[in-house]
C-alpha cells in the first residue's frame, strides 16, 4: 500500500446542507463536482474537516460517497474517520464498495488518546479496510499523529500515504522521504512542490480546503510550482485569502465564498455572533472585489 498514483491538487470539499435541519443538500453536493473539475482539479477528497463530517449521520456519509464517486471523473478520496473504530471501519468498507480510490482515517476524535493506543488503533483499522488507506494529522482539532508515530505506521507498509495537516515544515521533510505526503497547509503548498523538484522523494500534493472556494488559485500555483515557475504573485493572493478565512471559524468563510460563486451551501453549522456577522459581510464585500484578480 505503499505506493499509488493520486497526486496534485485534491479539494477537500465543503458539504452543502439543507436549508433546514442536519441533512446532506446532495443536489448542490453534485453540483460542486462540477465545479471543481471545470476548474482542473486532480481529485476530490469528501468528509474532511472542512466537509464537516461529524455533523452527518453515517447513511448520509455513505450516501454521498456513492453519488459523488459515481458523477466524479477524477478519484476520489474519503475521510471515513469516526469517534470509534467499528464505525470507521464500517464507513471505509462502504467507501471502498462505493468506488472510492481510497479512505482517509484520523485518530478517534474528541477524546484525547496515547501515541500507543493512536497506532494500534490505525493498524487494526488497516486490517479490516482493505483499501489504500491514508493516515490523517490534523492536530488543531484531535489526537496529533506525533512525527514518530506517523513514521513508524508509514514504515509498516500498510498505509498509502498521509494527508499532513501539521503546518511543521520539518516534519514533511521527514515525512516525504518515507511515504506520499498530501500538504493540509495550504499556504506551505508552493516550497512543497518546489523542494520535490528533480527529486525521488514522496510528495504527493495538496488535499485543500481553500481550493472548495477557489480551485483555480491552488491549481495554478500547484502548475507553476511543478513546472519550476515563480509562484510569488499567486502565494500572495493565497495567503491573503487564508488569512481572512481562518479569522472565522472553519469552514464558514470558505462556504460563503463558495456562496458567491453560484453554490447552494446552506446554512452554517452554529450562529455567529453579532460582531462575527458584521465582519462577514465585510469579508463578502472583500471576496467580491478580490475573486476578479484570478480571473487574470
Amino acid at each position: 500500500m505503499s505506493a499509488h498514483p493520486i497526486h496534485g491538487v485534491l479539494v477537500a470539499a465543503i458539504t452543502p446542507r439543507q436549508k433546514t435541519g442536519v441533512a446532506i443538500d446532495f443536489g448542490a453536493a453534485l453540483d460542486l463536482v462540477d465545479f471543481f473539475e471545470s476548474h482542473g482539479v486532480d481529485g476530490i477528497t469528501l468528509l474532511g474537516s472542512t466537509g464537516e463530517f461529524l455533523h452527518f449521520e453515517p447513511e448520509e456519509r455513505s450516501r454521498l460517497v456513492t453519488l459523488v464517486t459515481k458523477r466524479s471523473h477524477v478519484p476520489v478520496l474519503v475521510n471515513v474517520s469516526h469517534s470509534t473504530l467499528d464505525g470507521s471501519v464500517r464507513l471505509g468498507r462502504e467507501a471502498m464498495d462505493a468506488g472510492a480510490a481510497g479512505v482517509l482515517v484520523m485518530p478517534p476524535y474528541y477524546f484525547r488518546y496515547s501515541q500507543e493506543s493512536v497506532r494500534a488503533y490505525c493498524l487494526d483499522f488497516a486490517e479490516q479496510v482493505k483499501a489504500p488507506v491514508y493516515l490523517y494529522n490534523i492536530p488543531f482539532f484531535t489526537t496529533e499523529l506525533q512525527l514518530a508515530t506517523s513514521l513508524d505506521l508509514l514504515s509498516t507498509g500498510r498505509f498509502a500515504g498521509i494527508k499532513d495537516s501539521g503546518g511543521n515544515w520539518e516534519h514533511f521533510v521527514a515525512l516525504q522521504k518515507v511515504a506520499p505526503v498530501f500538504v493540509g497547509s495550504d499556504t506551505m503548498y508552493s516550497r512543497t512542490c518546489r523542494a520535490s523538484l528533480g527529486s525521488s522523494s514522496a510528495s504527493a500534493g495538496s488535499i485543500s480546503g481553500l481550493a472548495s472556494a477557489v480551485p483555480e488559485l491552488m491549481v495554478a500555483i500547484d502548475r507553476r510550482a511543478r513546472a519550476g515557475e515563480d509562484t510569488a504573485a499567486l502565494d500572495a493572493l493565497l495567503k491573503d485569502f487564508c488569512d481572512r478565512v481562518l479569522s472565522f471559524p472553519l469552514p464558514v468563510a470558505i462556504k460563503e465564498a463558495a456562496a458567491i460563486r453560484g453554490i447552494p451551501v446552506g446554512p452554517h453549522a452554529a450562529p455567529l455572533g453579532p460582531g462575527e456577522y458584521h465582519r462577514l459581510e465585510e469579508f463578502r464585500a472583500w471576496f467580491r472585489e478580490w475573486l476578479p484578480r484570478l480571473m487574470v
